[in-house]
Parts: structure tokens; sequence; C-alpha cells
């Protein structure tokens, strides 16, 4: 297993820019070296298509994109028939939504939460308007979590899709998903379960089996792989039974200009799972790269990863709260061990666009605005929060030098 202590050298930008402080892992987490290397690797090496040539370095790459998808397969406890390769969350949530349309009837009910990321709010937002269906949205807890009797009141016998974050993009909030998922398929035993794993993967653990969850998805992005690769899981049993999101080459095993039998539906024959659900080519150089960054997780160790996390995030709250008192808000669990790498805050007197400004020129990276959580600033009634998320290559000093540059931030706006 590797060291946390003195990681920052795995990550070639900060070789780029030595005097950076990176506070945004939660919007992208940065590349390690070996990820960009297996990028760069398969451009020089391969750099050729996948299941279609016969040639060898064509089943090459064949291999190594599947071999990707039996990592992640292993990532998440999923069998590799069902894990299903999409540019990010967003694409998997859309894809979702498409798929399953014709299970939402006029009068059902989508329930979501109020702490959703966009990606996992607007899709269903539209399917529920197309079907006549009504979006319920389940509130929040004073503490920014979800009340198990809340959830009762929304999830019920006309449910059709019960869609919620694992982790809070805003709020830090982990999620008990597995029992969220065991009530709701009490409540209704035909409830379908999506969750949005992207601010858990890489950091927290996660177990399809023992969560028993219908469908997840999340970004290797921000789990130090590459941008635009995504990945939905599904169980194997209903992605059986639905139909493509898009067609094209690569997902179809014969096409007929004509139905070659008298009553059939269609002229052509599917591909079976996984790959019906991935027509035209992927994004090749990301789907390797993200093989390279699960090994680097590995290399790490998940618990380790999540035990730095913990004791980062916790620092920074100590620091925030001591530095600050009554002039910072912080939202979400009040303890670090209940909530993800990540913290959102107030500042009175300095609004979250003018702070991260200020700490911008100072090569201090943090993020300012709604974090593509609209309703859930809404839900709170402020119009925008600085957030600050952590990652294995986050230091004590790093949250040093931010509680340095919000003094001096203050400073400048007379506080």
């Amino acid at each position: 297993m590797k060291n946390i202590q003195g990681m920052k050298n795995d990550f070639p930008i900060f070789r780029h820019h030595p005097d950076l402080t990176y506070l945004d892992s939660a919007a992208t987490a940065l590349k390690p070296e070996t990820v960009i290397d297996a990028v760069s690797g398969y451009y020089e090496t391969l750099s050729t298509n996948v299941g279609r040539g016969l040639y060898p370095l064509a089943e090459e790459t064949t291999a190594r994109m599947e071999g990707t998808r039996e990592k992640t397969a292993r990532f998440i406890g999923a069998d590799t028939e069902e894990v299903i390769f999409t540019h990010g969350t967003t694409e998997s949530m859309n894809l979702l939504a498409s798929v399953l349309a014709d299970r939402v009837k006029r009068d059902d009910n989508i329930v979501v939460t109020a702490m959703e990321h966009h990606s996992n709010f607007l899709p269903w937002e539209r399917l529920a308007r197309e079907r006549g269906a009504e979006l319920r949205v389940i509130p929040l807890s004073a503490d920014g979590s979800i009340d198990m009797e809340i959830l009762r009141n929304h999830v019920g016998s006309e449910t059709s899709i019960f869609a919620f974050p694992a982790v809070s993009n805003v709020l830090g909030t982990i999620n008990p998903v597995a029992a969220f998922v065991r009530e709701a398929k009490r409540l209704n035993p035909g409830i379908l379960t999506i969750v949005d794993a992207a601010q858990a993967a890489g950091h927290v653990a996660i177990d399809v089996r023992e969560w028993d969850c219908d469908f997840l998805a999340f970004s290797g992005h921000k789990m130090f792989g590459p941008t635009g690769v995504g990945i939905l899981y599904g169980k194997r049993g209903i992605l059986e039974t639905l139909p493509p999101y898009q067609v094209g080459g690569g997902m179809v095993l014969d096409v007929y200009p004509n139905p070659p039998a008298a009553g059939r539906a269609c002229a052509s024959i599917y591909k079976d799972i996984p790959h019906r659900f991935e027509a035209g080519t992927p994004d090749i150089a990301a789907i390797i790269g993200f093989g390279a960054a699960i090994d680097f997780i590995g290399g790490i160790g998940g618990s380790a990863i999540r035990e730095h996390e913990i004791g980062i995030t916790r620092y920074a709250l100590d620091r925030l709260r001591s530095s600050f008192g009554a002039d910072i808000t912080i939202y979400g669990p009040e303890k670090a061990e209940d909530r993800g790498g990540l913290v959102s805050f107030t500042l009175s007197g300095v609004h979250p666009h003018d702070l991260a400004q200020v700490l911008g020129e100072k090569n201090i990276a943090i993020r300012a605005g709604e974090h593509c959580a609209a309703p859930l600033h809404r839900a709170l009634d402020i119009p925008a929060t600085a957030r600050v998320s952590f990652s294995v290559y986050t230091e004590e000093g790093d949250v040093d030098r931010l509680i340095d540059g919000m003094r001096d931030a203050r400073k400048i706006f007379n506080i």
C-alpha cells in the first residue's frame, strides 16, 4: 500500500504549479502520473478501436477496455455484465430516464431529495413532466440529513422511481444507502432505486449487493480518472428487459432491411448486456485511464483514503470554526465522520464568488456558487456557498493557507 504522506509527488500538476493549493476535488480530482501514462500509452502504442478489428492491436485494445470493466465490477461488487460505460454521471442518469420512461405511468410519482445535483434532478423532473407524473422532493432536516419518517411520507405504492445521492456534493452528508433502499422496497416492492455515487466512488466503500440498489452511477474524473468516462451499474435482471438508449455501431448483432419473419417486431438483433447500451466508439483512452485510476486507488487502499479524508476534513472544520467563530456558517453534518471530504460555508461580509476570486489570485483553488444544486440552495435560502473539498494530496498546510487567504479577503472587504 502507498503511504499517503507525500502523495503530491504522484501528481505532475504540482511540479508545474508548486504553489498550488487545490481544494476543488469534488469538482474533479487531479490525475496521478500512472493515469496520465495509461492515456498517453494507449495513443502511443495502440490507438485502435474496440470490438471490431481482428488484428493484434485491436484485440489488445478490446482486452484493455474489458479489463477496466472487470476492475470496475470488482470495485463495486457487481457482475461484469452489469457495468456499462458512459461519458459520466449525467449521461448515465439521462440514459436511465430514457430507457425507463415506459415504466412511469400517468399519476405515478418520482421521488428525489432536496440535496440532488442537477444530474440527478433534471432528468427525473423532465421525465415526470413528460409522463404526467408527480415529482416529489424530500426536504432535509436541519443538519442536512434525510429523516426516515419524512422519506416514508414521500415514497409509496405509486412511486415508480426513487433517486438519491450516496453523498451530497454540497453538504457532504453520507446517506445510509442500504437503509433507504430497504425502506423504499418495503413501502413498494416494485420501486426502482437509483443511486448517484459521483461523490462516493473512490471515497467511501461501495457494494451494490449490500446496498441492493437497482442502478448506480458515478464519474471517473472525480476519482483520479480522465474526464469523459462514467459508469452505470444496473441489476442484470432489469437491464435485460430494457431497450437500447442509442442505436448504431457496436451494439447490434445483425441488421435486416426488412423483418426476416412475419410478426417480428424489430428488424435488428441487439447484443446482450452491457454492449447493447454502448453504441458507437467509446472514449477508449479515458476508459483505459480509468482502469489505471482504479489500480491507483487499490494501491493506496480505500480505508486509508477514507481515514485521510476524515482527518483532513476534521482539521478543516476545527480551523474554520476556531478562526471565524460566529462569522462563518458551515452547512451539513457537524462531525467529519458523517460527511464526505468537503465543507461548504458562507463567510459573513464576503460573497462566495468574491472569496473564490481573492483566493484564486493566491493560487488557492476553491469552488463558489450553487455547485449544480440550485434546489438545495433555495431550500437553504442562500444564493451561493463556498466549498472546499479534499483528496489524498490535501495536507494540513493547504488548509492553513486557506485560512490565511480567507483572513486576507476579510481585510480587503474591511470585515
